[in-house]
C-alpha cells in the first residue's frame, strides 16, 4: 500500500453495499453518479486512517464529524473496525424530532448516544 501523505492507503476498501452510500446516490438522484459515494467514502477511509495513525495507547481519542460520517456505525466507524475490530468505538449522533418526548423508530439504532433536539431549533449553517 501506497500513501500520498494527504490520504488513506490507496487502494481503498470500499463497499458500495453499505446503506449509507445506497441512500447518498438515491438521494442525489444520479447526480455525481457511483462517483459520489466513492468520494465520501474517500474521505471516510481518511479520517479513520488518520484516527488510527495519531491514537495512543491507553488513551481516549475524541474525533468531532459530521452525522454522516458515522450515523449506522458506518463510514469513518466502518473504517476504524475494519482496521482494528477490538477498537473501542462509541459514536454520537442528533436527531431533530418534532416532538422531543418521544423516541421515533427510525432514530433508534443510529448511534451509541442519540441527541434529540427540536426540529424548529435555530440552525447555523
Amino acid at each position: 500500500m501506497k500513501n500520498c501523505g494527504l490520504l488513506a492507503p490507496l487502494p481503498i476498501n470500499y463497499d458500495a453495499n453499505l446503506p449509507g452510500y445506497v441512500k447518498m446516490k438515491a438521494m442525489m438522484g444520479g447526480h455525481g453518479g457511483d462517483n459520489l459515494p466513492k468520494a465520501q467514502a474517500i474521505k471516510d477511509a481518511t479520517m479513520a486512517y488518520f484516527l488510527l495513525k495519531n491514537l495512543k495507547n491507553n488513551s481516549v481519542f475524541i474525533h468531532y464529524n459530521g452525522s454522516y460520517h458515522s450515523d449506522n456505525f458506518e463510514g469513518i466507524y466502518w473504517y476504524l473496525k475494519k482496521a482494528n475490530p477490538e477498537l473501542n468505538v462509541k459514536t454520537i449522533s442528533i436527531v431533530e424530532q418534532q416532538n422531543v418526548k418521544k423516541f421515533t423508530k427510525e432514530n433508534k439504532n443510529l448511534a451509541d448516544f442519540i441527541i434529540v433536539v427540536d426540529k424548529f431549533m435555530t440552525k447555523t449553517y
